[in-house]
C-alpha cells in the first residue's frame, strides 16, 4: 500500500462530523452524499475483538473501520483506491487519536493486500450504476461513499475479502436488498459459509432497502436470515425520528447481534 498526504490545497471543500453519538470523529466532504448509515450498520455488523486485525476494503474515509475501532479497540487497516479519500481517512485516524495505517491500494491488486492477515473484514461495496442518480454528481464523492460501480465486480470485492482473511475470518457487507441473490451466490462461489442477513426497513410495512451480511471463510454452516431493523417511526419521513433500537445501534450501544438477542 502507498501513502497519501493531507490534501492540503482544498481543505475547504471538508469539513468534521461525528458518528456513534460522538464517539467517531470524521472528515469528508463539506456538500453531497456523506457517510453515515451504510457504514455504521455495515460496522454494526462486525463481531470484531479488542487486539483483533480489521481491514476496511474500499474504506474512502474510513468511517466503516473507525466505527469498528471505537466499538471493538481493534488494530484497524484500510485501503482504497483514491488517494485524496486515504489521506482523509488517515487524519480522522489521527483526530481521534488512534493509529491506524490507511493506504492506498487497487483491491484486484493481489500484491498490495496482505494474504491471510486479518480477523475481520469490512466492506461497502459500490451498488448503484452511474447514471442512475443524480445527488453528487462528482464521482469521486460518488465511489467515495460506495454508491456509483467502479471498474471492480462484486466477485473481485468478494475475492479480496476472501484473500485478506485469516481461515474462518469473518466478512462483513452492505449492499441493496434486492441484490441479495448475487451477493449470497457470489459469497458461496468463493467458499464463504455461515452467512447472516440483516434486513435494514426505513419503515414498518415497507421493502427492505439494505442488507447488512456477515459470512466467515471456509465455514460450512447454513444460512440464518435474523429478525430486521426498523429504522424509523411510523409516520415519519425518511430521515425523521428514529426507532429506540435504530438509535442504540447509531451510538454504537448495540450491534446487530442484538436483534435476534445474542
Amino acid at each position: 500500500m502507498s501513502k497519501a498526504n493531507p490534501p492540503t490545497d482544498t481543505l475547504a471543500a471538508y469539513t468534521e462530523t461525528t458518528l456513534l453519538g460522538g464517539r467517531v470523529r470524521l472528515l469528508q466532504y463539506a456538500h453531497g452524499l456523506r457517510a453515515g448509515l451504510d457504514a455504521v450498520m455495515v460496522a454494526a455488523g462486525c463481531a470484531a475483538r479488542a487486539g483483533e486485525r480489521v481491514l476496511d476494503l474500499g474504506c474512502g474515509t474510513g468511517a466503516a473501520g473507525l466505527c469498528v475501532r471505537a466499538r471493538a479497540g481493534v488494530h484497524l487497516s484500510g485501503v482504497d483506491i483514491q488517494p485524496e479519500l486515504v489521506a482523509l481517512a488517515r487524519e480522522s485516524a489521527a483526530l481521534n487519536g488512534w493509529d491506524a495505517d490507511f493506504g492506498v491500494a487497487d483491491i484486484r491488486d493481489r500484491s498490495t493486500i496482505a494474504a491471510g492477515a486479518y480477523h475481520h473484514v469490512v466492506c461497502n461495496p459500490p451498488y448503484l450504476q452511474a447514471g442512475t442518480w443524480s445527488v453528487t454528481p462528482d464521482t469521486v464523492r460518488a465511489r467515495q461513499l460506495g454508491k456509483q460501480v467502479g471498474d471492480a465486480t462484486l466477485a473481485e470485492w468478494v475475492e479480496a475479502a476472501h484473500r485478506a482473511l485469516k481461515p474462518g475470518g469473518g466478512l462483513s457487507l452492505i449492499h441493496r436488498a434486492d441484490h441479495i441473490d448475487k451477493v449470497v451466490a457470489a459469497l458461496a462461489a468463493r467458499g464463504f459459509g455461515a452467512i447472516e442477513i440483516w434486513p435494514l426497513y426505513a419503515h414498518e410495512g415497507e421493502d427492505a432497502l439494505r442488507i447488512v451480511i456477515r459470512a466467515r471463510k471456509g465455514r460450512k454452516t447454513p444460512a440464518t436470515i435474523h429478525p430486521g431493523l426498523v429504522l424509523h417511526e411510523t409516520g415519519t419521513e425518511a430521515g425523521g425520528a428514529w426507532r429506540p433500537q435504530a438509535e442504540r445501534i447509531l451510538s454504537g450501544a448495540e450491534t446487530l447481534d442484538a436483534l435476534s438477542g445474542a
